[in-house]
């Protein structure tokens, strides 16, 4: 099956495949946090951690006219997307019985068997005559010497990053029965400047830190860019002018317009599922309690009215219920009421302080930042606070926001000392597989987009 990736947009294609293997099923049940059957390719107990991932072979795509180096570094790419996901081990290229393979043809299975590659992917990419990329690969199932899936991709040479997540979600959804999250990006403040005098501008990035673009100029403090659910918008704090502001940005027009000027303090405004909604805390005399503000009318809801300070606000998906942080009991934990703010509900009762939850878009977690005994955590529970799992702390871990599939969180981490700044970081939901997102400057607050259309 073909697909045509032209400007302006890229399409998602929906991929087709054969029946699901047995290995295939058994590392979606891995992914639904199931206890996988004695004979599957990957188990995983996700309360402990224990993983092995996929062993998974990805020769350098073959190429024609000049298109060498392109095609080794989309490899590299569709590699590294794979690996960081924690599910997929890509095996050493110095290790291949067969270098070189020709996606049109079937491989020799009994090489890669040698060694222990479980999935194969071979691909070519070539340029048509109209200068349009043209990427083809095939998924293997090596010990049942099956096809899994094949596809072609036309694009524009620009979009060959692009091509390469679209490749990796495809692989990723055909081996776990799950949607990938490769093809997204992360909104964020990047931070330059010297510790007491930062400055911090609204940028983008894809997921894997590549192609950084800024939405802002730095001459305002921007805070808590936020993705909306169904549009290219990003709504965030502004204190230009020294009176703070709720913008909306739209990203690939560059195009703002403000929410609101409001006479107190604002924080942490957030999207609704739908996209049609935003919620956040307002400071009015003394107190920060939570409203919601239709984008259409502009009109402001009260939700909570109390003398303590509610914020930090996050619809779960199906838009019933609103997760936030307050400390009308005495100390900083976890609430969960209904979307017209009825029927308020603790639900994180461990020790320390509980602040910026967000609601997985699998609707089954809450993450959060957790401070403690001069730590801080970022964590899991369920949204009625049961089965709180602490999956990474340090000195300073704050901010997690959800990969689309809900199997990823990033977050970022302060670093102590003069030089110290913050950088950010991924984590899988089992705790295990941190990683570094490499950045040119420091890096805070991510908000992970929805994937692409």
């Amino acid at each position: 099956m073909a697909f045509d990736m032209t400007l302006p947009a890229l399409r998602r294609s929906v991929f087709s495949a054969k029946g699901w293997r047995r290995r295939a099923a058994a590392l979606a049940a891995v992914l639904l946090g199931a206890v996988a059957p004695a004979q599957a390719l990957v188990q995983i107990d996700i309360t402990q951690g224990q993983v092995e991932p996929l062993p998974i072979a990805l020769p350098t795509f073959g190429s024609s006219g000049g298109e060498a180096d392109l095609a080794k570094q989309m490899t590299e790419v569709i590699a590294n997307d794979l690996r960081r996901s924690g599910l997929f081990r890509p095996l050493d290229p110095t290790a291949y019985v067969d270098q070189v393979l020709d996606a049109a043809a079937v491989p020799n299975f009994q090489n890669w068997r040698a060694i222990d590659a479980q999935a194969l992917v071979a691909g070519t990419l070539t340029r048509e005559p109209d200068g349009r990329l043209k990427a083809e690969f095939r998924l293997w199932d090596v010990f049942a010497s099956e096809q899994m899936i094949g596809q072609q991709y036309y694009t524009q040479p620009d979009n060959w990053r692009r091509l390469a997540h679209i490749i990796a979600d495809a692989i990723y959804e055909r081996l776990t029965g799950e949607k990938g999250y490769f093809d997204t990006r992360v909104v964020f403040v990047s931070e330059t400047g010297p510790k007491n005098n930062r400055t911090k501008r609204l940028a983008i990035m894809d997921q894997d830190g590549a192609n950084v673009r800024y939405l802002t100029r730095g001459d305002e403090l921007v805070l808590t860019p936020r993705f909306s659910p169904s549009t290219q918008d990003v709504t965030y704090m502004s204190y230009g002018g020294g009176a703070p502001s709720v913008y909306l940005l739209n990203i690939e027009t560059g195009e703002r317009e403000v929410l609101g000027n409001f006479p107190g303090m604002t924080f942490a405004p957030r999207f609704s599922p739908d996209g049609r909604e935003v919620v956040m805390s307002l400071q009015q005399d003394g107190n920060a309690n939570i409203y919601a503000m239709d984008l259409g009318s502009r009109r402001t809801t009260r939700l909570t009215n109390s003398a303590s300070i509610d914020t930090s606000p996050s619809y779960s998906p199906d838009g019933r219920q609103i997760v936030f942080e307050s400390d009308r009991g005495g100390s900083q934990q976890l609430y969960v009421m209904g979307a017209d703010g009825s029927n308020p509900t603790r639900i994180s009762f461990g020790n320390g302080r509980y602040s910026t939850p967000v609601w997985s878009p699998r609707g089954d977690m809450i993450a959060f930042t957790k401070q403690g005994g001069g730590r801080f955590s970022i964590g899991v529970m369920k949204p009625d606070g049961s089965g709180e799992r602490i999956l990474t702390e340090g000195y300073h871990n704050e901010g997690p926001t959800w990969a689309p599939n809900g199997r990823v969180l990033m977050f970022f981490r302060e670093t102590q000392g003069a030089q110290g700044g913050p950088s950010l970081y991924t984590v899988d939901v089992t705790g295990h597989n941190e990683m570094r997102v490499n950045t040119d400057t420091f890096a805070s607050d991510p908000a992970w987009s929805p994937l692409l259309d």
